[in-house]
């Protein structure tokens, strides 16, 4: 199996897992359990040493803590794309970075249509991300009826996505800032470009000075997972004596307890919202309305006008072997946002009633996204005559 098999298989197989998560917090919530709940995820906990103490609740912690491994993970993906995957040239890049910048300014447009002169505005970034492990598990779902070509160019897509997600958390949704937290951040970084610089591929070094930036990247103001994408970076990507880099040891170890534990656990504490919440109100609030559409029309119209136009001026082709319509059923699954969409939620909103109507439009937006996407990839399926044809790169 190549690498690109393992890393889709995997990512399908956590797409699966946290549609598992999320349904069983939807339904604890909406249980006799649901008191339990809310007591969980309120749950004060305390980690320290000394005089030194961090307490959080415990939606904090996975939200603030556990997700930084998220985002070093994501780090890493972007690093290993950028140094010799799917984005290590301008030919393969030039599709998935149109489209991913195209369908992440699409659902902005759209959400700032309804929140347009409000506070609500904040949220504009909500409805942007696409969800990789989700889109990819619907994928799998459908089997070899999506050619190899169009999941490549989705986690592509997916991988840029998050590097724009991670740069609108850094310079939007930054408090106060802490200036001697943000001099300790920057010896860190210092520490850590010193490590890369004098090749050092000890692993436990670089999580070490990562765990120390989370710390003070927590104190400064700016968002504590952006520790993680810092930390990745810094990794380095070249291989050793046996042909495996620090990078890739890093990424296949890390993924396994990021996959199916860390994700899975995000959804479940985030995406539990009662019934009862659901109001005429809740579904018609602008706040709802614009992750909906931003999710569901925004991104396919972002996707497809960049796609229309640099193929009307001869810069760029659709994956190969793909049709259009298969091409336009992957569109719609970058509507699916979950994981990411929910964490600029948090960030976006803290209000009770708000956070209800952000979980509400990123369900409802992913849901209607997923399922047309799952449609019309199933539809438009042809089987091919048997060939030895291999699908090629993104051109």
């Amino acid at each position: 199996m190549s690498s690109i098999e393992g890393f889709l298989k995997g990512e399908a197989t956590a797409g699966l897992m946290l549609m598992a998560a999320g349904a069983i917090a939807l339904v604890v919530a909406n249980s006799p359990l649901a008191s339990t709940y809310a007591v969980f995820l309120d749950l004060p906990l305390t980690v320290g040493a000394g005089t030194f103490a961090l307490s959080k609740t415990t939606l904090h912690w996975v939200n603030d803590g556990l997700m930084a491994a998220f985002f070093f993970l994501v780090g890493l993906e972007i690093k290993r794309e950028v140094v010799a995957g799917e984005l290590s040239t301008g030919a393969k890049a030039a599709l998935p970075v149109l489209a991913a910048a195209a369908g992440m300014a699409g659902p902005a447009a759209v959400y700032a249509l309804f929140n347009w002169g409000s506070p609500d505005l904040r949220g504009w970034a909500i409805p942007t991300a696409t969800d990789i492990a989700f889109a990819l598990g619907i994928i799998t779902l459908l089997g070899r009826r999506v050619p190899a070509s169009l999941k490549i160019f989705l986690t592509a897509l997916a991988v840029i996505d998050d590097l724009g997600a991670v740069l609108i958390i850094a310079i939007f949704y930054t408090d106060q800032l802490s200036c001697p937290a943000l001099v300790a951040s920057a010896l860190c970084m210092i520490a850590l470009a010193a490590l890369n610089r004098r090749g050092v591929r000890n692993c436990a070094a670089y999580v070490f000075v990562g765990l120390i930036l989370w710390v003070a990247v927590l104190k400064s103001g700016v968002h504590p997972t952006m520790a993680g994408v810092i930390t990745a970076l810094a990794v380095p990507a070249n291989t050793d004596d046996a042909g495996e880099s620090s990078l890739t040891a890093l990424e296949h170890a890390l993924h396994p307890w990021v996959a199916f534990l860390i994700l899975p656990l995000f959804a479940f504490c985030n995406a539990g919202v009662a019934v009862a919440e659901i109001t005429l109100d809740a579904l018609t609030h602008p706040v709802t309305l614009g992750i909906v559409l931003g999710l569901f029309v925004g991104k396919q119209l972002g996707v497809l006008s960049i796609t229309w136009l640099a193929q009307a001026a001869g810069w760029l082709r659709l994956p190969s072997g793909a049709t259009a319509w298969q091409y336009y059923g992957v569109v719609l699954l970058t509507g699916v946002g979950f994981t990411m969409s929910l964490f600029i939620g948090n960030l976006a909103f803290t209000d009770p009633e708000y956070l209800a109507s952000v979980k509400v439009g990123v369900l409802g937006g992913s849901l209607l996204s997923g399922i047309a996407g799952y449609v019309i990839l199933r539809l438009s399926y042809r089987p091919a005559p048997a060939t030895d044809h291999h699908p090629g790169a993104i051109q």
